[in-house]
C-alpha cells in the first residue's frame, strides 16, 4: 500500500497492486511528456526534472487532489506514483503559512 498522510493525518491507502486500463497507462506517458517540458516547484523551474523531482511533483499534485476530493486525478497521481517509483512507501505532506513541504519516503533496498 501507499500511504499519503497531511499535516500527520492519513488521508488515504492506495492499492499499489491497482490494474491499469491501457488508455491509463497511455495518459501516464502523458503526464511524463508534459514534464519534460519542465515543471516548476516552489517557484523554481526545473527543465530537465531527474524522476524524484517529477515525483515530489506528483504528489503535490495528488495532496491538491485530496483536498478538492477530484477522484480522477487522485487515482492518476497515485497511479503515476507507484508505477514510476515502485519503492515509494509513504508521502507526508505539511501545510505551513501557504507552503506544502512534500516528503517522500522509499523501502530500503534489498
Amino acid at each position: 500500500m501507499l500511504e499519503i498522510f497531511l499535516n500527520k493525518t492519513i488521508m488515504m491507502e492506495y492499492d499499489r497492486n491497482t490494474r491499469l486500463p491501457g488508455k491509463q497507462r497511455e495518459f501516464l506517458d502523458k503526464i511524463d511528456f508534459d514534464m519534460d517540458q519542465g515543471i516548476r516547484i516552489d517557484g523554481k523551474c526545473y527543465e530537465h526534472p531527474d524522476v524524484l523531482l517529477r515525483g515530489k511533483y506528483i504528489a503535490m499534485k495528488l495532496i491538491q487532489a485530496i483536498q478538492t476530493n477530484n477522484r480522477g486525478m487522485i487515482n492518476a497521481m497515485c497511479a503515476y506514483l507507484v508505477n514510476r517509483l515502485p519503492r515509494l512507501n509513504q508521502i507526508t505532506a505539511e501545510e505551513s503559512n501557504e507552503t506544502l513541504t512534500i516528503n517522500l519516503l522509499f523501502d530500503e533496498p534489498k
